[in-house]
């Protein structure tokens, strides 16, 4: 039996109704859906999606997608999360003009060239096309000139796969990228990389012996005493609070009240 709102798509999986859309989300006007999530329900077709032309957040994660057809009337979306899918272009995309952030890990696309569609948004500057905690990538990606040729591609994006590129911080990338690169074993014929040195003498990590000083032995004197007065008047404190438990005891007596 099928889930109420939704029908087979043209590949098996399951095709967005407007009945899922308004279930989804509570919506009665497909235009006022502003986010939304439909993450591993094994869609396969976007069926009306395009008619929610107000949408700005959406996450389609973990379905069954071949094509993006119908996002090409969101012009609204700043936010998509397509990843651990079956993609294997973004071309509708191109009309996204207020995309700002994508995420399409895990899916198959395989060659530069099908970026070339998202170099026309001026907004985007957040891309992700691997993901290695979740274990997602894209054939493109296995490239040893797959970072350069993305940035080259997409000179305006901030952040790629998680790590700046541009801004603050990205120089700590970069330089956690090159040391990366520099230990990588080499094929090539060549000299031996040096062998690396401790940056410091040896014994300087050893502890030194304590030295003696009129200041310190002073200061712990001053502390000690200090410690001493606090107790005696925790002392003192405790006595009175004692004497006044029994005062105010049955037996006591209000003229019993000494202090």
């Amino acid at each position: 039996m099928e889930p109420p709102g939704e029908k087979p798509g043209e590949t098996g999986g399951l095709r967005i109704t407007p009945q899922l859309l308004k279930s989804r989300t509570g919506e009665f006007a497909l235009e006022s859906i502003l986010l939304l999530k439909l993450r591993g329900l094994g869609l396969a077709d976007l069926g009306c999606l395009g008619e929610c032309l107000g949408l700005e957040w959406l996450d389609l994660s973990g379905n069954a997608l071949t094509q993006l057809g119908p996002l090409a009337s969101l012009h609204q979306l700043a936010v998509l999360n397509v990843s651990n899918n079956r993609l294997t272009g973004l071309e509708p995309l191109a009309a996204c003009e207020n995309l700002q952030s994508l995420n399409a890990a895990g899916n198959l696309l395989a060659t530069p060239g099908q970026l070339q569609c998202l170099a026309g948004l001026q907004c985007l500057e957040y891309l992700r096309l691997r993901d290695p905690l979740a274990r997602l990538s894209n054939p493109l990606c296995t490239s040893p000139s797959y970072w350069a040729t993305v940035r080259e591609l997409l000179p305006g994006l901030k952040v790629i796969d998680g790590e700046r590129v541009t801004g603050h911080g990205s120089e700590l990338y970069q330089l956690c990228r090159d040391l990366d690169s520099s230990l990588r074993p080499s094929s090539s014929p060549g000299p031996r990389a040096t062998e690396a040195q401790p940056w410091v003498e040896p014994g300087y990590w050893e502890s030194w012996p304590s030295r003696s000083s009129s200041i310190l032995e002073e200061a712990c004197r001053q502390f000690q005493d200090t410690l001493q007065e606090c107790r005696d008047l925790d002392r003192q404190a405790s006595d009175s609070l004692a004497q006044a438990e029994q005062a105010l005891s049955p037996a006591g007596t209000t003229s019993s009240f000494v202090f």
